[in-house]
């Protein structure tokens, strides 16, 4: 497993997911968004610390606290193996184990179905942030309204899908481009829209589009034990890279 490579996916996922608040601290990032993912919801670290550590922790567990939230440490392969010991040992469980899956695109042959159509775009609008929201659920006021801010925070070209049916969005995904690389996010399907291939097909013509602009592999994340996701993005040719998650303590 190399450190280099891990490095360039994990800054390729803060890019591609900015928190509506970012603090830079002796260079660790400590993320808020009000807790809306734990990904924009926790410390990352960028670098090798000075401070030191206890007392880097103590200042983060403050922050969390004024802001009323749990304190949340992202843990993958790269950052101290003695860091996810401590925070053990100071009471931090874990949560949010997620697998990241990686994928060549030399050669990638899949099309998408072309019975099913997928309206692509290359902007982040108000009503696919809507249309994502009623996938997933989300139903906080307060997430309603910082939430599309930081989808339209993203730095980077997008391409932006969607299936529609009824009138409305049953189906996203959105691919994020970043030097030769193409993210893959927001993979969502309506309850009762489901096994009728719109997330293939929405992954297939987000890859599509991605090679035509330039992008050599791929990469996303899926959460621990979603078999339908990691099936679905293992008969496209992705493959386990390798795995992080949080630690997460209510101060």
């Amino acid at each position: 497993m190399q450190y280099k490579h891990i490095r360039i996916i994990e800054e390729l996922s803060m890019n591609a997911w900015p928190s509506y608040k970012i603090e830079l601290y002796d260079k660790w990032l400590i993320r808020f968004s009000h807790q809306y993912t734990y990904r924009t919801n926790c410390v990352e670290q960028i670098g090798l610390s000075e401070i030191d550590i206890n007392t880097k922790i103590d200042y983060c567990e403050q922050i969390y606290s004024d802001y009323g939230t749990p304190c949340n440490f992202k843990i993958n392969p790269i950052i101290s193996e003695d860091f996810d010991p401590l925070l053990e040992s100071r009471g931090y469980d874990i949560k949010h184990v997620t697998e990241v899956m990686t994928m060549s695109l030399a050669g990638f042959s899949i099309q998408p179905d072309h019975s099913v159509k997928v309206n692509i775009s290359d902007t982040i609008t108000d009503d696919w942030i809507s249309g994502l929201f009623n996938i997933n659920g989300t139903t906080n006021s307060l997430h309603k309204r910082i939430v599309p801010n930081m989808f339209k925070a993203i730095p980077k070209k997008t391409i932006v899908a969607s299936v529609i049916k009824d009138d409305r969005l049953v189906a996203s995904g959105l691919g994020i481009l970043d030097r030769d690389a193409l993210g893959i996010y927001a993979i969502y399907t309506d309850e009762l829209y489901r096994g009728r291939g719109f997330a293939k097909a929405i992954c297939t013509t987000i890859i599509n589009r991605g090679i035509k602009l330039g992008a050599h592999y791929s990469y996303l994340q899926v959460v621990e034990g979603n078999i339908p996701a990691v099936n679905l993005y293992s008969s496209l040719g992705f493959k386990y890279d390798y795995t992080y998650w949080f630690r997460s303590k209510i101060i």
